[in-house]
Formats: C-alpha cells, structure tokens, sequence
C-alpha cells in the first residue's frame, strides 16, 4: 500500500475489520497511480453519493488527517544550501531580537517602554527565509514583482534581514520605533513612516487578510481589461492564528475562491498563542481552520510537522501515533514545547504504551528535536512550491510553529512571550548558542548586531538569491512613472451651467454626469474604476452597467431578466465597474487596491467608491485608516448624506457624523458640496492633484438625491470652493446685519432664511456656501502653528475663513447636516469679538419627510432665522420680544424635546 493512502487512513486502532479497509485503500491506491487524482475523487464523490441516496447518514467533514498535507515521498527536493540559510536565518533572528531589546533598555525621562515583539517572527523566521530566498520576486523588467503582505508583529525580523542587505543602517536599527526624529523604524508595516520600504500595513489585525484578497483580485481585474500583465504575480499573505478570529480575516474567502484567485496564497502562522494564552486551548485551531478554508473552496495544505516526525509516523501501522496527535488539543501542544523532552516522554508519548515502546531508543533530547513543519525548511520548500503551481483555487498553507521558537526558558511557548520585549544577560547567552551567533561572551551585555563579512559566503548567497528573484522586497514605488493630466474645468462646463427654468436635479445626478464626462476621456477614462456596493440604482448609476459592464471573471452565462431594457444587468470578463454586493469592507478593499495601483502596479487608477454615507465611513472607518497609511489616491462618494436629506429612512440610515470620521484621516480632503458647479471644481482639483501632480491625498465627497435648481458657477470662485468657502449671495442693505454659513443640502434651508430674515424683520445678510468646515479648520490650524513658531513676524499668517469674515458685520450663524461639532470645529477663527453659532443635526436618525426632519432637528429656515434673531438681541441690536414674536410667528414649540435625546 502507498505511503500516500496510508497517509490518510482513518485511526487504524478503532477499525473492526483491517482486511477489508486494507482492499479498499489498495483499490484506492491503484486508481490513484493508473488514472490520476480527478478519477479518484469521483469515484468517492459517487461512492458517498450512492450511500446517502441509499438512506445512510454520512455526515461530511472538511476535515483530514492530523498530518501534514503533502507526504514525504512527494516533495521536492530543496534546491538551496541548507547551511547558508540557517546560518542566514540565524542572523536574522539575532539581529531583530537585539533591536527589540536594545530599544527597551533606553531610560527615558519620562520613563516607559517603547514596545517590540520578537516571539511573533521567531516562529515565523523559516517561512520567511525561504520566500526572501526562493519564492518572492521583485518587479524587474522582465515581470511584475510579487506582493507581501508581512504578519505586523513580524517587522523587527524583516528589518534585521534588510540590515544584511545593506538596505538599513545600524542608526536605523538603533532607532527602532523611535520614529520622530526622522531615523526611525516603524513599529509595524506601514508605508507612510517608511514610503519606500514597506508596501501594505497589516495592522489592525484584520485588515491585511482582507485587503489581500481585494488586491488579487484586483491583479486579476487589471490584466482581464488589458490595463497591466500581472499573469505571472502572487499575493503572499501572512496571518496569526490568533488574528483569524478577526471577522475581516475570513469575510472574504468565499469570493477568493469564487473567484478562483489562484494568485492569492495565505499562510497562518498556528503558533497556537494569541497574546493573553492559546489561540484554541481546548480545541485545535488549524483543523478549525482547514473546514472553514475548504469548505469555502480553498486548496488546503496542512504542515504541521517537521522531518524528523517522518520515521515515527512511517512505523505507525496500526494509527496509534495519528490517532493521540488527533486526540492531543493545542493546549497540549503549546505545553510540550514550554517544556523538555522528557516532559514530551511523559506526557505525549505517555498516552500509550505503544507510543512509550516506538520512543524507547530516542534519548529526551532526540525526542525535544521532533520538529514542527513549519521549522522545517524542506517541509517549507515543499508546501510553498505545491502553493504557488497549484491553479484554479486560492491556496492556505496552514503550518504549525512554536511561538518564540529559541527564546528559551524565558519566552519559547510561554504565555506572556507575544509580549516579551527584554531579556536578562543569561537568556541573551542562551539565544546566543542555540543559534550559534559568533559574539563573545565580554560583548553580550552590549547586544551588538552581527553582520558578516561581505564576501563571506552567506552574504554572498543572501544578495544572489535576491538578485535571481530581481532585486529586494519589501520596496514600495513612491510614484508611478506614467504621467496622465487632468482634464480642464471645461470638461465639465454642462454640470456648471444653470439648469434650466423648471428644471431640478440633485448632486447625486450631478456627480454621474460628471463621471460620465470622465468616463469619455480617452486618456483617463480607462482608468476609472467605479465601485458600488450594490446601491447602482439609489444613486442613478445603473446606466453604467451596459455603458462599461460590470467585472466577472467568467463573463454572463445567463440572459439576464431585464436584457429587454435599455439600461439591462451586463457583466463581462472586462466590465470596469465592480458590484461588491452588500459589502461596504469589501468594496472599500477593492478601492484601496485601485487606489495604491500607482505604486503596487505602476498604474494610475481613478477609483469611485460610491456607498450610502451612513453605511460608509462608520463601517469602513479602520480601512480608511488604512488607507491614509498607504498613501491611497483616489475618491470617496457619500452618497444620500446628512441627517435629514433621506427621507423615510429611519435612525440606521441617516448620517450626522461621517464628516467629522473623515476629519481625523489627515491626508482625507473631505467636502459638502451643496451645488453641481461646486462638485465639478472639487473633482477637477481632485484629478489635479491625484492624478496630474500624484500627490498622497484622497477625497471624500457627500451627494445628496434632494433636488433643487442649480444656479451654476460664478468665475471667480473657483478658489473659494476648493479652499473651503466663498460667497453666494448678499441680500438687504440695512443696519443690522447678520452672516449666514451653510454646507450640503441644509444650505438651501439658510437660503430661505436669508430670504425671510429681509423680509419679515429687515435685516440684511451675507450667504456663503461652506464646502469643506473642515479645510477651513486645517488652514486655521496651518496659520495658528506658524504665528505660534514665529513670533516675530511682522505680517502673521491669517486662516482663509478669517479673511473672508472680517470685513463683514453681524453676528454668524453656520447650519449643516451634520452633529454641531462639525461646523464647531472653526470657531477659534472667527474675527475676533464676533458671536459664532451653530446649528447640527445631534441625535439618532429617525423617518419623516425632509421639511418634518429639518424641523425636528432644529435646522430649517425658522431655526436659522431664530438663532440669528436671538445673536442680534444677545448683542443688544434688537429687542428679545423678537425673538419671541418668531417663535410664535413660525409656530416653534419651545416645549418641544431636545433632539440630541428624542
């Protein structure tokens, strides 16, 4: 019988009749050599389908055996020197291990550790060794490189093996997470710290896997429209067991696998320790793992352990061995390696007398150096090799490792070791000769690094492998090194223009048109890459679907119900739109993946991530995070925004505060656009500066599907729109007068209230459409900063909003759609002595019509005009019976409760 089906065999020491499972595995065996793998799996497909058509109950499981996926007798043979790379490796591990505790042994004034983790990359130092020095290509001119996704707490490994390179210097190592002063390493993965080193941030936890898999898929979109040849690439992923407990982490791999990513290969490092204790303590998390993979489609390989495990599992007949490493939960596991050989003896092997009688020649250190696969460089070589030919499925290596692996007593497999971050003089000696790092002993206490000569031999093996793979990783491209321009304001001179008599549309319909006039560059319209998360139709988008097609890698194999429509469901094989479905984390991946196309594809790509605002920024707040980090460009529509533009919605769908999330990312240039014209100018910019001067910024823009008449653009306000603010409209000329600020749709409201402040109490006002509160806070900031540094400047700076106000009169009322603290956020900026009030929309969401929200909220025409009466009078302009003649005159109820609470 053949190792392989022997390999797995059910536990052989339950079976009641040997002989007859020994005829079935030979059956099973000759198959398998004379008509291949395809005849035998659906010769059991058959079989198991008879049985249950037959009444029998065979409940299925996803599960195999408890070994390792790929049997010794198949894999490859390792085509590296062996010796080289563990001498390499075990540079590498000593090198993070000394910037790690180097950095903690600083004593700083105002005391405090700066972190680290080692555990996390000594148990991951085999894999990485041997993608760094047979797997992972870099781009070159001959292909793409491939791109890495590194496990965030395996950084200070990563770092040590670019310090051999020669690629970071001992200042740098030194300057581990001391970052402020411009020498630093970043903590984790993150490309803003280090803009040329490092490609994706992976942290939070979470956000690498998903990201991952949006980004293969993204390769893939790319090469089927003709955009790049990224036929030959690989996404590599490496994720914690722990971290897989992280919704993000699995959410997306079904459409991994539906979408056949065979360039998307995860591997999770199932150290079995997640920070506090075992990922799985009473269970085993990498059999978990392997049904929730495979059972989504993913071709699964197992390597759990190591070479020196072979010969006991060979002499394993009977299935005693297979069976006690079933039954053995990682609770288990993760004691045996805290411990010794002996302990293993005892505890392992213990659990039956047959196992006690195979180990009896092993001395205990024989039995502590069975290994786990993925220490293994062969087993490594083997399972990266079957992951990157296998075609047709997404690939998971699931490898079994020991957290803080030659930590020693101190840190290998205990407890508190994700944390462990120093390490007394004796654990540095033991770390020392385990690995065998030629430093003396009169030298440890300093924890110099080690590097070796340059022509020794492991150096230059380290720079030939790398030079045969293209050149060195991680590396980020800063810009791309096509050129595109923006179009000119004129390209979308038909969204400025004044509707006509009569005629309404909203910013939603506007925003589509201007896509539309994008769409129809011949340069930049291939570029484009709209985004939806199954709302085409909310937002007047559904056009697009037969104009450029949606993305589905096999095409349409159905005649879709409405092809008797003009604007009918087409997907295509090179559709350019992407319907994400119900999935905000999702569309938003895809949109990151677009949006750094400039730097992991060399392309330049527009992407339109178009979602309802409640549902957006709230849900995608992390990945925005994110995005910000990786430098992403490109643009963000919150469509149906504000609290009260959404009629009949209800508290879930209406948004008050997604302004002020987009507030905190700040390489987000966030707008409220009121107008079609305003829109044009700020997506014109956008292109601008994205597109044409490649500037590290992203803009987030709220649309709203409320429509009114639109006046159409004014030359000459161009700047004010961009910067934040401009002048729409002045009215009366009397003595009192009163400045009137609005964004989105509630600017329509204090237009009226400009209208009825003239006429029903004679007072004059100046309107301005705010489109960014925001902006016009960062420029605050921008000028305080400067006079705060440079005293003794004779014309210090004054913010944008201060210069448009000071020269107006009156008390300042803004009103937006938003929570108070939104337009709050400029009052430091207003002229000085003048009253600055605001307006917002605090409290939950609720359903009703525009006119009844508004009113609910406090924000309509009577409320603006209220609150400006009432500053007036505060201010002894006017009488207080005023202010009460209003709220009579427009029915307020001054019992009415508070909508922060209501």
């Amino acid at each position: 019988m053949s190792s392989n089906a022997q390999a797995g065999a059910p536990s052989a020491a339950n079976d009641e009749d040997t002989l007859e499972t020994q005829e079935w595995l030979e059956a099973l065996a000759a198959v398998l050599e004379r008509e291949g793998p395809q005849r035998a799996h659906y010769l059991l497909e058959r079989l198991i389908d008879e049985a249950r058509r037959s009444g029998a109950h065979i409940p299925y499981s996803p599960n195999t055996a408890y070994v390792n996926t790929i049997p010794p007798g198949l894999e490859p043979a390792h085509p590296g020197n062996l010796e080289l790379e563990a001498r390499i490796r075990s540079y590498v591990r000593w090198n993070a291990m000394a910037m790690v505790v180097r950095a903690n042994k600083h004593n700083p004034p105002d005391g405090g550790d700066l972190g680290g983790h080692i555990a996390s990359f000594a148990s991951l130092a085999t894999m990485i060794g041997t993608g760094q020095n047979h797997f992972w290509h870099a781009e070159n001119e001959d292909r793409g490189g491939d791109l890495v996704y590194f496990q965030g707490h395996s950084s200070p490994g990563v770092y040590g093996r670019a310090f051999l390179e020669g690629r970071l210097t001992e200042e740098q190592l030194n300057n581990f997470r001391q970052e402020v002063d411009g020498k630093g390493l970043s903590s984790y993965p993150h490309p803003k710290l280090m803009p040329e080193f490092w490609q994706f941030p992976t942290v939070s936890m979470g956000l690498g896997p998903l990201t991952a898999i949006y980004q293969a898929r993204f390769l893939k979109y790319l090469h089927a429209r003709g955009i790049a040849d990224t036929s030959s690439r690989k996404v590599w992923v490496f994720c914690g067991d722990g971290e897989m407990d992280e919704p993000e982490s699995l959410g997306a791999i079904a459409l991994a696998a539906r979408e056949k990513l065979d360039n998307l290969i995860f591997v999770i490092n199932c150290n079995l320790q997640r920070l506090d204790g075992p990922v799985r303590g009473n269970g085993k998390i990498i059999q978990e793992l392997e049904g929730d993979f495979r059972g989504s489609g993913w071709n699964v390989i197992k390597l759990i352990w190591g070479g020196y495990w072979d010969p006991l599992l060979a002499h394993d007949k009977e299935g005693i061995l297979r069976r006690v490493m079933e039954e053995t939960v990682d609770g288990e596991y993760q004691a045996y390696k805290a411990n010794d050989g002996k302990f293993v003896r005892e505890n392992f092997f213990g659990k039956h007398p047959q196992l006690l009688a195979m180990v009896a020649r092993m001395s205990d250190e024989d039995i502590w150096r069975l290994n786990r696969g993925g220490h293994d460089p062969h087993k490594v070589y083997a399972a990266f090799s079957a992951a990157t030919s296998h075609k047709g499925q997404p690939t998971v290596i699931l490898a079994k490792t020991i957290k803080g692996y030659g930590m020693g007593h101190v840190g290998q497999a205990k407890n508190p070791t994700h944390q462990q971050k120093k390490l007394e003089l004796e654990s540095i000696r033991e770390f020392r000769d385990r690995f065998g790092i030629p430093i003396p002993d009169d030298q440890l206490a300093d924890l110099p690094y080690y590097k070796p000569a340059e022509d020794s031999p492991e150096m230059k093996y380290l720079h030939e492998r790398r030079k045969a793979l293209g050149g060195y990783l991680p590396a980020r491209r800063v810009k791309a090194e096509e050129q595109l321009k923006a179009p000119t304001l004129d390209a979308f001179k038909a969204v400025m223009e004044p509707t006509p008599e009569g005629r309404e549309i909203s910013t939603t319909q506007a925003f589509v048109r201007t896509l539309n006039q994008i769409l129809r560059d011949k340069q930049l319209g291939p570029r484009v890459v709209p985004i939806l998360a199954d709302e085409s139709r909310t937002f007047g988008m559904e056009g697009l679907f037969r104009q450029i097609g949606i993305y589905a890698p096999e095409g349409q194999k159905y005649v879709p119900v409405d092809k008797d429509q003009v604007m009918y469901y087409k997907e295509a094989a090179d559709g350019q739109l992407l319907q994400e479905g119900i999935n905000e984390a999702g569309a938003m991946s895809s949109w990151i993946a677009a949006a750094t196309s400039y730097s992991t594809n060399n392309r330049i790509m527009i992407p339109f991530f178009v979602y309802y605002s409640m549902f957006g920024f709230q849900r995608i707040g992390d990945l925005a995070w994110a995005a910000g980090d990786m430098q992403a460009r490109g643009f963000l529509i919150g469509g149906t925004a504000g609290r009260t533009t959404l009629n009949g919605e209800g508290l879930q769908h209406e948004d008050g505060h997604s302004h002020l999330m987009a507030a905190t990312i700040p390489n987000c240039v966030p707008y409220d656009p009121t107008y079609a014209h305003e829109l044009a100018v700020i997506i014109q910019d956008g292109l601008r500066r994205m597109v044409e001067n490649q500037e590290n910024v992203y803009y987030y823009l709220t649309v709203m599907n409320e429509n009114y008449p639109q006046p159409g653009l004014t030359a000459g306000d161009e700047e004010g729109i961009v910067r934040g603010m401009y002048k729409l409209k002045s009215v009366g000329k009397g003595k009192q007068r009163v400045q009137l600020m609005g964004s989105g749709t509630i600017l329509r409201e204090v237009q009226a209230a400009q209208e009825l402040l003239d006429k029903d109490w004679g007072i004059g006002s100046d309107l301005w459409s705010v489109t960014s509160f925001t902006l016009l806070r960062r420029d605050g900031l921008d000028a305080e900063r400067h006079n705060l540094l440079n005293p003794e400047d004779k014309k210090p700076q004054v913010p944008f909003v201060t210069q448009q106000l000071e020269k107006t009169t009156g008390p300042i009322i803004a009103s937006t759609d938003y929570m108070k603290l939104f337009a709050d956020q400029i009052r430091p900026f207003m002229p000085k002595g003048r009253d600055y009030r605001v307006l917002g929309t605090d409290g939950f969401g609720r359903s009703d019509f525009r006119s009844k929200l508004r009113e609910h909220f406090e924000v309509d025409r009577h409320f603006v005009v209220l609150s400006a009466l009432k500053a007036l009078a505060d201010e002894g302009t006017i009488p207080a019976a005023k202010v009460a003649e209003a709220i009579k005159k427009y029915g307020i109820d001054p019992n009415k409760a508070n909508p922060q609470y209501a």
